[in-house]
C-alpha cells in the first residue's frame, strides 16, 4: 500500500524457489523421460530433437543428450536439405555456450556439427573464437577449440602468435594464450643450432625480457612465472637411456630409462654392442613383477663381454625411429656399465646467461621490497639454478627452506624440490668422478623423497642416511638393481620391505621398531640387517 512495493519476506522467498525448483525438476523428469521412450524405441525424429533442445538450453552439460541429437541429424530423412539441419544444429550450440562458455559438451558437439557438415565455414568458427575470447579472453575451452579451427582454416602461425601477443599485452594473467605462445614459438622461432632446445638465442632473450616485465607487473599472478619456467627449460624430461649393466658373474644385467616405457613388447630395437645376450628386448623384465610400463628393466642371462678395443655401446630405437644412445665402460673381464647424465636444465650461452643475471638481480631488489613473494622467491631460486646450480646451491636451499613458511599449503612441494636439486648435485658428481658401479653417498640432504632412482641403478652401495625419508616414499629403490649395500639410518620409523627384495642387497642398515615382522620377510640372501 501507499505506493511502495512488497519486498518478501526471507522464508517467503525461500519458499518460492523451493517450489521453482520442484516444478523444474518435474518438468525436467518428464521430458527425460518421453526422450528413454523414444531412445528404446529407436524414433530418432523432429520430436526428440525438440525434447533435447529443450533441456539442454538450459544445462548444456549433460553429454547423453547431444549425442541423441547427432543420431537424429544422421537420420535425417533422405531429401532433406543436409546444410539447413547442420547450420541450425550450430546455431543452437552457440545459444548454449552463451548459457555456459565452458561446456565442454558443446564444444565437443561444435566440432562434430562441423566435420560432419557438407560445407564448414572455418574463418567464421575463427572469428566466432575472437568474439567469446573478448567476453572471457581466460576461456581455455574457447582456447583449445580456437587452436583446433586455426588449423582447419589454414591461419598462418604468425598471425596466430600476433593475437596471442595482443591477448597478453592487454592482460598478462592468461594462461591458455601464454601457453599458446609455448606451442607457436618453435614453429616460428626454432633453434637451428640445438634443436633439443625449443626457440632461439634471439627470441629467448626478447621473450624472457617480456616475461619479466608481466611478473613483476603482478608478482602474485602466477601464469607468467610459469611460462618462465619453461622458457629456462623446466619441464617434463623426454625418454632418453638412464643407465645401464651387464655382470656376467651375477647372470644380471639392468637398462633403465628417465620415464616409463614397454620394452619387451613395445616395439623398441635393442642393441648391446659388448653383449650378443642383451639383444632381445622381449626377454627384458620390469623392475616390478606384472608392470606392463616401468622405468627399469632386468635381465637375467648366461653374458659374454666382448673384450675389445672399442668402448660399448647401447642404442635403443625407439617405435618412432628416434635413436637413444649410451656410452659404456667395462668392469673388469665380467662387466660393462654405463650412466648417462640427465638434463637439470638447458645449458645457455653468455648472452642468456647475462640476461638471466639482470632478472636475478631485479628479483632480489624486488625482494627488498616484498621479501615474503613466494614466487618472487621461487623464481629467484629458478634463476640461480639456470645460472650456475653449483655454487648458488646453498642459497637456493635457503630460498626454499623459507618458502615453506611463506607458502605454508605447498611445503611438501618446496621439500621435494630441495629434494630433487639436492639430489642433482650429488648425481653430477658422481657421474663425473666415473666410479659408476661404487658407492653414491646421499646422506645428510634432508631428502623427502628420492628422484633420479634409474639413473642410480647401476650402484653397488646407496647411503640415504640422516634424511627426512618416509615409509611411503621408499618404493623408488625398487630401481637399485646392484645395490648390495643399503643405509637408511635416521629417517622412516618403518621399513619398506621393498628393499628387501631387491635382487643382490647383501647388508640393509636400519634403525626402525618393525624388528620381529622384518625377521619374518627377510630373505635368506641378505646377511645382515642391522637394526
Amino acid at each position: 500500500m501507499h505506493g511502495r512495493l512488497k519486498v518478501r519476506t526471507s522464508a517467503e522467498e525461500a519458499a518460492r524457489k523451493k517450489l521453482e525448483q520442484q516444478q523444474k525438476v518435474k518438468m525436467f523428469r518428464a521430458a527425460m523421460g518421453r526422450i528413454l521412450e523414444k531412445k528404446t524405441a529407436q524414433e530418432y525424429d523432429a520430436e526428440m530433437m525438440e525434447l533435447t533442445a529443450k533441456l539442454l538450453s538450459s544445462n548444456p552439460d549433460i553429454a547423453t543428450l547431444w549425442n541423441l541429437r547427432r543420431l537424429c541429424i544422421l537420420a535425417r530423412p533422405e531429401g532433406e536439405d543436409s546444410s539447413a539441419v547442420f547450420d541450425k544444429d550450430l546455431g543452437f550450440t552457440e545459444m548454449c555456450l552463451m548459457v555456459n562458455p565452458k561446456s565442454y559438451c558443446a564444444w565437443h558437439h561444435r566440432c562434430w556439427i562441423l566435420e560432419n557438415a557438407p560445407k564448414a565455414d572455418w574463418q567464421k568458427e575463427v572469428d566466432l573464437c575472437t568474439k567469446y575470447l573478448k567476453l572471457d579472453e581466460r576461456n581455455f575451452h574457447c582456447w583449445d577449440y580456437r587452436r583446433y579451427v586455426v588449423e582447419k582454416a589454414g591461419v598462418t602461425p604468425e598471425k596466430e602468435f600476433a593475437f596471442c601477443t595482443e591477448k597478453i599485452e592487454k592482460n598478462f594473467s592468461n594462461y591458455s594464450s601464454w601457453h599458446y605462445r609455448s606451442k607457436l614459438l618453435p614453429l616460428l622461432y626454432p633453434n637451428v643450432e640445438d634443436p633439443s632446445r625449443p626457440i632461439s638465442e634471439e627470441k629467448l632473450k626478447e621473450e624472457l625480457e617480456l616475461v619479466l616485465t608481466a611478473a613483476f607487473t603482478d608478482p602474485n599472478d602466477s601464469s607468467a612465472w610459469f611460462y618462465q619456467r619453461w622458457l629456462l627449460g623446466y619441464a617434463q624430461p623426454e625418454l632418453d637411456l638412464a643407465a645401464c649393466r651387464i655382470d656376467a658373474k651375477q647372470n644380471l644385467a639392468v637398462l633403465s630409462f628417465s620415464k616409463p616405457i614397454n620394452l619387451s613388447t613395445g616395439g623398441y630395437k635393442l642393441t648391446v654392442s659388448c653383449c650378443d645376450n642383451c639383444n632381445e628386448a622381449s626377454k627384458w623384465m620390469p623392475a616390478i613383477d606384472g608392470n606392463t610400463f616401468d622405468t627399469t628393466w632386468t635381465l637375467r642371462s648366461a653374458f659374454g663381454i666382448k673384450q675389445d678395443s672399442n668402448p660399448g655401446m647401447v642404442s635403443i630405437v625407439t617405435p618412432d625411429t628416434k635413436e637413444l644412445t649410451l656410452q659404456l665402460q667395462t668392469i673388469q673381464a665380467e662387466g660393462a656399465v654405463g650412466v648417462k647424465k640427465p638434463k637439470f636444465g638447458y645449458e645457455f650461452g653468455s648472452a642468456i646467461v647475462d640476461v638471466l643475471k639482470a632478472q636475478l638481480a631485479s628479483c632480489l631488489e624486488l625482494l627488498e621490497y616484498e621479501p615474503d613473494s613466494k614466487w618472487t622467491l621461487l623464481t629467484a631460486a629458478l634463476l640461480m639454478k639456470a645460472i650456475d646450480r653449483r655454487s648458488y646451491h646453498e642459497t637456493i636451499r635457503q630460498h626454499l627452506t623459507k618458502l615453506e613458511t611463506v607458502d605454508a599449503l605447498r611445503k611438501g612441494y618446496y621439500l621435494d624440490l630441495a629434494s630433487k636439486w639436492a639430489i642433482e648435485n650429488r648425481l653430477e658428481q658422481w657421474i663425473e668422478a666415473g666410479k659408476l658401479s661404487e658407492g653414491i653417498d646421499l646422506s645428510g640432504l634432508q631428502l623427502s623423497v628420492v628422484h633420479y632412482t634409474p639413473y642410480l641403478a647401476t650402484a653397488n652401495a646407496i647411503n640415504l642416511s640422516e634424511n627426512r625419508l618416509v615409509n611411503r616414499n621408499l618404493g623408488v629403490l625398487r630401481d637399485l638393481v646392484f645395490c648390495r649395500r643399503l643405509n637408511l639410518t635416521n629417517n622412516a620409523e618403518e621399513l619398506d620391505t621393498t628393499v628387501l627384495k631387491l635382487p643382490l642387497v647383501e647388508e640393509i642398515i636400519y634403525n626402525g621398531n618393525e624388528q620381529q615382522q622384518l625377521a619374518k620377510e627377510l630373505p635368506t640372501k641378505v646377511e645382515s640387517l642391522v637394526l
